[in-house]
C-alpha cells in the first residue's frame, strides 16, 4: 500500500508543470500595456496633488497673516518667491525677522499681481489680490486663490497659467 502512494498516477506522468516561455512573454506584454496606459494618469494625478498642496499652503499662509495682523495690531505682509530654492512664502511684520516661512513644491508656481499683500489690523487688505497656482505639468487645471478687500479668502479651480 505504501508503494502505490509513492508512484504517480499514470495520467500525470506525462503532464509538465510550470509555465512555457510563450505564456510568460504574453503575461509580461499584457503588464507592459497596462503600465503604459496607467503611467500618464499617475503623473497627472501627482501634478494635481502638487497644485492642491501648494494651494493649501498658500491659503494657510494667508489665514495666518490675517490672524497675525489682528493679534499684533499691525500691518502684516505676505510675499512669495518662485525663484528661491526651496520656493517660499514669507509672512513678515514691522520687525526685520520674518514671522513665518512656508515652503512649497519646486514644480509649482504662484502667479499674482502684485506679488505682496498687506493685511491691516482692521481686517482689511491694501489691495484685492488673485493668486493662480500652476504646475510644470501644463495638462493640470490651475487653482485660483482670491483675497477680497475685507480679507475673505476663497479657493477654486480655474484660471490660466
Amino acid at each position: 500500500m505504501n508503494a502505490s502512494l509513492n508512484t504517480p498516477l499514470p495520467k500525470l506522468k506525462n503532464a509538465s508543470s510550470g509555465f512555457t516561455l510563450i505564456e510568460l512573454m504574453v503575461t509580461i506584454a499584457v503588464l507592459a500595456i497596462i503600465t503604459s496606459i496607467a503611467a500618464p494618469n499617475i503623473s497627472t494625478q501627482l501634478a494635481n496633488q502638487r497644485v492642491k498642496s501648494t494651494t493649501a499652503t498658500l491659503v494657510n499662509a494667508l489665514k495666518e497673516a490675517k490672524a497675525e495682523s489682528i493679534i499684533r495690531r499691525q500691518n502684516i505682509t505676505l510675499s512669495y518667491d518662485n525663484d528661491s530654492n526651496p520656493k517660499v512664502i514669507t509672512i513678515s511684520g514691522s520687525e526685520t525677522d520674518p514671522i513665518a516661512n512656508y515652503s512649497y513644491n519646486d514644480e509649482s508656481e504662484i502667479v499674482s499681481a502684485p506679488e505682496t499683500i498687506t493685511f491691516e489690523p482692521s481686517k482689511r487688505v491694501t489691495a484685492i489680490v488673485t493668486y493662480t497656482v500652476c504646475d510644470s505639468n501644463t495638462s493640470v487645471q490651475p487653482r485660483v486663490v482670491s483675497v477680497s478687500r475685507v480679507a475673505n479668502i476663497t479657493d477654486q479651480v480655474g484660471g490660466s497659467c
